[in-house]
């Protein structure tokens, strides 16, 4: 569970709910089911027209990635990376063979399985670096849906705005009305601004941000594998892969 992403979203309205309290507004004046329809569904409607599907899935499977982020150690990376070097300096690459086969990391088990079979240290990484920059296209792709819906969201909050405004001008009849017309109208704008801002912009970013801890790591498996087919020392190896480490 991440605790930043928590503590993000409870501060980001409480801080805003609480400011409108100080102010002396009314936590009712903020709700208003039409304005909601018009921004959550326009947003998530032009989102949708704007994304192929495939995205859309990885979208929402980074969803719960703000939440409950996938671990990535790098340390643990390092410790797997110079135990695989120390094997292939005793027992030769096909020593690694047994180890490919239990290793759990599909893309780790590729580059020991490339190993094991004897490939050129260049043809290694060709082939793992096609993987790792196609899975990261892919996963930002997904991080996009949630961009997109943050830069439609204000636009359409306006849209719902001018809705509201134009609702109250073919009711100048009733001037009694006109305050509170108003005051609806504008609760879209702050839909609009407040789930760009509050809660999807952030969302892409967060995901944009685990997109490249995951590549990071991935790349530094791909040096580790490409260190010991070019037969390194363990510990330079280890020396190395340390750079990965902030």
């Amino acid at each position: 569970m991440d605790l930043l992403s928590i503590i993000g979203v409870i501060l980001a309205f409480a801080a805003v709910i609480g400011g409108n309290a100080i102010e002396g507004g009314h936590i009712g004046a903020l709700i208003n089911v039409p304005a909601a329809l018009i921004v959550f569904g326009g947003t998530l409607g032009a989102a949708l027209l704007q994304t192929p599907m495939i995205p859309l899935k990885r979208a929402m499977q980074q969803f719960f990635w703000v939440f409950l982020p996938p671990r990535v150690e790098m340390n643990d990376g390092i410790e797997k990376i110079v135990n695989w070097s120390v094997i292939a300096r005793k027992e030769g690459l096909l020593g690694l063979e047994t180890v490919a086969e239990t290793e759990p990391d599909l893309f780790a088990r590729k580059g020991l399985q490339l190993l094991v079979d004897g490939n050129e240290p260049d043809s290694i990484r060709g082939v793992l670096e096609v993987e790792l920059f196609a899975q990261e296209a892919r996963d930002i792709a997904g991080s996009k849906f949630y961009e997109c819906m943050g830069g439609y969201a204000p636009t359409i909050g306006i849209i719902g705005a001018v809705m509201g405004l134009i609702h109250v001008m073919s009711n100048l009849a009733d001037p009694s009305s006109l305050g509170t017309g108003i005051a609806t109208a504008f609760v879209a704008t702050i839909y609009g601004v407040g789930i760009a801002n509050l809660i999807l912009l952030p969302i892409a970013s967060k995901i944009k941000s685990m997109v490249m801890t995951h590549s990071q790591y991935k790349e530094l498996i791909v040096e580790g594998v490409i260190s010991i087919a070019d037969g390194e020392n363990p510990r330079a190896i280890e020396m190395k892969l340390h750079g990965y480490l902030g």
